[in-house]
C-alpha cells in the first residue's frame, strides 16, 4: 500500500491522479477465517484494526451486509466526547478520545479530526448541580473537564441567547479537547489499514445464520455461502438482537431510530460543540458551514433510517429560543439511524453463551466518540479472552443487577 502524502499528491497532480490505487481490496470471501468480524462500520473495522495492530492476528474477514460505513457511521452527527460519569464509562471514552487525536498519523488517512471544544449547557440549577458533579468526577477519573459560567460561554459561543425566559444559560461544562472528526474518513481510515494487512473486507455480504458445534461457533451462513470462523465478534449496532438471535442467545436491548438534520450553509458562526440536554438538543457547525442539530432518540422502537416532521418541529423547537438565529435557516437535508439502547444506557463488549463468539452493542446515542477505544477493548477481549476496558461492560451485569447507569450523560442524544 503506498503512503499518502504530500509529495504523493504533488506526483499524482503530474500524472492526471492515474496512479492511485484503490484504498482497500474487495477479495472473493476464503472458506474460513481465524477470526470473522460482522459489521463493516466504525466499531467492527476497528476491532479488526486493533486485532492486526496490537496482536498480530490478520486473517481476519470483516464481512457486511451493505457497504463500508453504511450504516450508524455515516449516519451520525460526529461528536467526539469523555465527560461520561461513570468510571467504566469516563476510561472508555477517554481511550477513544485519545486515539482520536492521532489516529491520522496511526491510519496514514486524514478523519479530520478537529478539538474545537465541546460545552454542555446547564439550563436548570439541577443540572448546575449534576455538572459540577462530573467535573469532580473526571478530576478524579483523570479526564480534563471545567466549569464555566455564563460570561465564558457568551464568548465562545456569541450567536447564543444565554438569558432565555424559560431556560437561562446558567453556566456550562467544557471539555477543551472534545469536538468531531470526519464520520466516513474514520471508516475508510480503518479500512484501508486492515486491507493492508492483508484481511478480507467484503461488502454484500448478509448473514443468515451462525453455526456451532459443542457449544461453540465454527462459522457464519452468508448469501455468499459459509464461512468457517475459530472466533467470531458481532458488531452491528442497531442490528445486534437478530444477529443474536441466530446465535442462539438474546440481548437486553431495544432498537430505536435516532434522527439529525443539517441546515443550508451559511458563514462561520460557531465553532465548538454545544449540547443542551434541558431542550433536548444540540448543534455544531460542519466545516462546508451547515448547522448540523440533532436531538433525542424516537419514543417508540423502529427501524427507520429516514426523517421524521415530527422530530424537525420537536427539536428546532426547543433550540430556536438558545440560538434565535436558526429559525431563519433552510433545511438542506435530513436522515435517521437505528441505535440499540440498553436499560442503562450503556454499551456491551462481552462474551456470549455462544464459546468464541463476542458481541459489542449498546452504544446507543454515543457510538461514533467510542470507536478507537471500543475497537481497541474489543481485539483484547477477543485475542486475550479479557480486557480491562471491557471488564464492566460484561453481559452478565444485567442479571447481577450491576448497571452502569449513564442515562443521563447519554439520554440526550450524545
Amino acid at each position: 500500500m503506498k503512503r499518502y502524502s504530500v509529495f504523493a499528491i504533488a506526483r499524482e497532480a503530474l500524472r492526471y491522479h492515474q496512479g492511485w490505487e484503490r484504498a482497500w481490496a474487495s477479495p472473493e470471501p476464503k472458506s474460513s477465517y481465524d477470526v470473522v468480524i460482522v459489521g463493516a462500520g466504525g466499531h467492527g473495522l476497528a476491532t479488526a484494526y486493533y486485532l492486526g495492530k496490537n496482536f498480530g492476528i490478520t486473517n481476519v474477514a470483516v464481512i457486511e451486509k451493505g457497504w463500508l460505513g453504511g450504516g450508524n457511521t455515516g449516519r451520525n452527527t460526529t461528536i467526539i466526547r469523555s465527560n461520561y460519569l461513570q468510571d467504566p464509562s469516563a476510561a472508555i471514552y477517554e481511550k477513544a478520545r485519545s486515539l482520536y487525536e492521532t489516529l491520522s498519523q496511526d491510519l496514514n488517512y486524514n478523519v479530520m479530526f478537529s478539538p474545537r471544544g465541546l460545552l454542555m449547557l446547564a439550563q436548570t440549577h439541577h443540572e448546575v448541580r449534576g455538572y459540577l458533579r462530573t467535573v469532580h468526577a473526571n478530576t478524579l477519573q483523570g479526564v480534563s473537564t471545567e466549569w464555566i459560567e455564563p460570561a465564558k460561554v457568551k464568548e465562545l459561543v456569541p450567536i447564543i441567547n444565554i438569558d432565555g425566559p424559560r431556560y437561562p444559560v446558567l453556566g456550562a461544562l467544557y471539555q477543551a479537547r472534545g469536538g468531531t472528526a470526519r464520520h466516513d474518513a474514520v471508516a475508510w481510515g480503518y479500512a484501508r489499514a486492515c486491507s493492508a494487512m492483508g484481511m478480507h473486507i467484503i461488502q454484500k455480504c448478509e448473514v443468515t445464520g451462525v453455526r456451532s458445534e459443542g457449544g461453540n461457533v465454527t462459522g457464519v451462513e452468508t448469501t455468499r455461502g459459509f464461512i468457517g470462523a475459530k472466533k467470531l465478534g458481532i458488531v452491528v449496532a442497531g442490528h445486534s438482537g437478530q444477529v443474536a438471535d441466530m446465535a442462539g442467545f438474546r440481548l437486553p436491548v431495544e432498537a430505536v431510530a435516532l434522527q439529525a438534520l443539517v441546515s443550508e450553509p451559511i458563514k462561520p458562526c460557531m465553532d465548538v460543540v454545544v449540547m443542551a440536554n434541558t431542550v433536548h438538543g444540540y448543534m455544531s457547525q460542519s466545516d462546508k458551514g451547515e448547522m448540523v442539530i440533532g436531538g433525542g432518540t424516537d419514543g417508540f422502537n423502529n427501524f427507520t433510517q429516514r426523517g421524521s416532521f415530527q422530530h424537525i418541529e420537536e427539536t428546532l423547537r426547543a433550540l430556536i429560543e438558545t440560538f434565535p438565529m436558526i429559525s431563519r435557516l433552510k433545511m438542506l437535508r435530513q436522515w435517521g439511524g437505528i441505535v440499540d439502547m440498553t436499560g442503562d444506557r450503556s454499551p456491551i463488549i462481552s462474551k456470549t453463551p455462544l464459546g468464541n463468539c463476542f458481541i459489542n452493542c449498546g452504544w446507543g446515542t454515543g457510538g461514533f466518540k467510542a470507536i478507537p477505544g471500543s475497537g481497541w477493548a474489543m481485539a483484547e477481549l477477543m485475542a486475550k479472552g479479557q480486557s480491562p476496558l471491557a471488564a464492566d461492560f460484561g453481559l452478565e451485569r444485567f442479571r447481577e443487577g450491576r448497571f452502569i447507569d449513564e442515562s443521563v450523560a447519554a439520554g440526550v442524544a450524545h
